[in-house]
């Protein structure tokens, strides 16, 4: 009986050690599934944290800069359009720099290796319309000695970019209409229809559905065209951007300029982070181009937050030459007089893109007495120039 006691006593052990090893293996098993859980996990947000640094960079080289939750949002939904062909509208207020966000889909997309071609479409002569945007055979109308190719011709494969879409005329709104419905077109004067491979993308800095509303644009068209819809977000709801933009522009001023890099005074961030930006990116690029010319040491510092741009650069030396006593006053006021023209001719210059005829107009003096203060100053058009009906192949 004892023998036999001990041998169920070691076969009921036996059996709890199995029932034990069981146990054992089973909480390992669960506690690699949660870690391997847990792992792979972590494996997929380093993947994805590395693939958004890999995106924002590829941005960052398209000029499109910012880290704020607004502008990060952006970004994203520019990826998922940019893989696909759909017909693209961005509406946005002026300055928030809608043509580079449409030249980044573009690049971004399978198009690239095409042209982009971009068109201003206030510039869009009614008058020749259909040449300017089809091309023309040779003797389709008076002057017409040679074929040209059209716009749309010359995006083939890529990406035709209308800028300021609302500014077409009614019929200018029909013949796009006409073209967006089938993507097909006829040279003027030619027999044969053609049919065009090109994205197009559009874009506005008004409300179109408001003037649609209005009768003064076409229903029908802004249903073609706002396929995608984007909507930018203006400079004053992208957080901190101002300032990582601010430094951007003083790196390539610097590099442009071929001076020393400066740096914004701590005044200066704080009035950048809580200005609103009526005019958006392009404000503050040329609030910083100014400001980097004029700052006569290594900061930047903007004299007055509160006061009207235009009066900045006029009342900070005025404020600095009194303050140091050493300047006479006529000698004081000559450099404030300079900088004034200056930075007037600058500003005239950046809001027209370089066109000497207009900014002339703007200032209500001939052109060639325009262009001789601008020799003066040595400022060059080029430097403000801007694209209207460009052709970039990349």
């Amino acid at each position: 009986m004892q023998n036999d006691s001990r041998l169920e006593v070691c076969a009921t052990g036996g059996n709890h050690t199995g029932v034990y090893e069981r146990d054992r293996f089973s909480r390992r098993q669960r506690g690699y599934e949660r870690s391997s859980g847990g792992l792979r996990a972590e494996l997929s947000r380093r993947c994805l944290t590395a693939a958004m640094a890999s995106a924002t960079a590829d941005f960052a080289r398209l000029n499109l800069l910012g880290k704020s939750p607004a502008f990060l949002y952006t970004l994203e939904l520019i990826q998922k359009i940019s893989s696909c062909d759909a017909t693209l509208l961005i509406e946005a207020e002026t300055g928030t720099g809608k043509e580079l966000v449409a030249r980044a889909v573009h690049y971004l997309s399978e198009r690239c290796d095409s042209p982009f071609v971009a068109v201003n479409c206030g510039g869009l002569p009614d008058t020749l319309l259909e040449s300017e945007l089809y091309g023309h055979e040779r003797g389709a109308f008076t002057d017409a000695r040679e074929s040209a190719v059209g716009l749309v011709a010359q995006a083939q494969g890529g990406t035709l970019f209308l800028d300021e879409v609302e500014t077409m005329s009614a019929r200018a709104q029909v013949v796009l209409l006409r073209f967006l419905q089938d993507h097909e077109y006829r040279p003027v004067g030619g027999k044969v229809s053609r049919r065009a491979d090109t994205r197009v993308i559009a874009s506005s800095n008004v409300d179109l559905e408001s003037m649609a509303s209005r009768e003064l644009f076409r229903k029908d068209l802004l249903f073609r065209l706002k396929v995608l819809p984007l909507r930018l977000p203006p400079l004053r709801e992208r957080l901190g951007d101002a300032v990582v933009l601010a430094e951007a522009f003083i790196r390539r001023f610097s590099a442009h300029y071929k001076r020393a890099p400066k740096f914004l005074h701590p005044d200066t961030i704080s009035f950048l982070n809580t200005y609103r930006w009526p005019g958006n990116v392009r404000e503050l690029e040329n609030l910083i181009h100014r400001e980097y010319i004029f700052a006569d040491g290594p900061v930047i510092k903007i004299f007055d937050p509160t006061s009207r741009p235009e009066e900045w650069d006029g009342a900070r030396y005025a404020a600095h030459a009194a303050t140091r006593g050493h300047t006479g006053f006529k000698d004081a006021k000559a450099k404030a007089i300079a900088q004034f023209e200056r930075a007037y001719l600058a500003t005239l210059l950046s809001r027209t893109q370089g066109n000497l005829s207009l900014a002339a107009k703007l200032a209500g003096k001939e052109r060639s007495s325009f262009t001789r203060l601008l020799k003066k100053y040595r400022l060059r058009r080029s430097d403000f120039e801007g694209p209207s009906s460009t052709v970039d192949t990349h």
